[in-house]
């Protein structure tokens, strides 16, 4: 349990690997992650869980499929977004953007079903603070 405040730019001034969430806190069964986000990442579903993307700093465009068709939607700092439970999606940022989801414990970061995963995408199920 967390017996101090968590600073969310102190922690994204932490590290600086794109696609590799920090645990900030955890609330009932839930991590609210944090992590940066530069260039594509894969496509992929998480099959039993919605996805919350909130923009802290930058741009955000988050590929869909949906029964067979693709559309984008674009988030801009401030804006919030949820990827419902099974589909499929990629998030992409052209230049560095700070997000904060919040996500059930234990999730893996490329989901249930995915794309081939590159060797540079860190597959975790969110880093925990020192």
């Amino acid at each position: 349990m967390m017996t101090e405040p968590v600073n969310l730019q102190k922690t994204l001034q932490s590290f600086s690997e794109p696609w590799s969430p920090r645990i900030v806190a955890q609330l009932n069964d839930y991590d609210v992650r944090v992590a940066k986000f530069r260039g594509e990442y894969v496509w992929h579903s998480h099959l039993d869980t919605d996805e919350l993307f909130i923009v802290v700093a930058g741009r955000l465009t988050i590929h869909l499929r949906e029964g067979g068709v693709e559309r984008l939607v674009t988030l801009r700092q401030g804006d919030v977004y949820v990827v419902p439970r099974g589909t499929e999606h990629k998030p992409v940022s052209d230049a560095e953007s700070h997000i904060l989801m919040v996500e059930p414990t234990g999730t893996l970061t490329v989901g249930d079903t995915h794309e081939e995963i590159p060797d540079d995408v860190d597959v975790t199920t969110g880093h925990h603070l020192d």
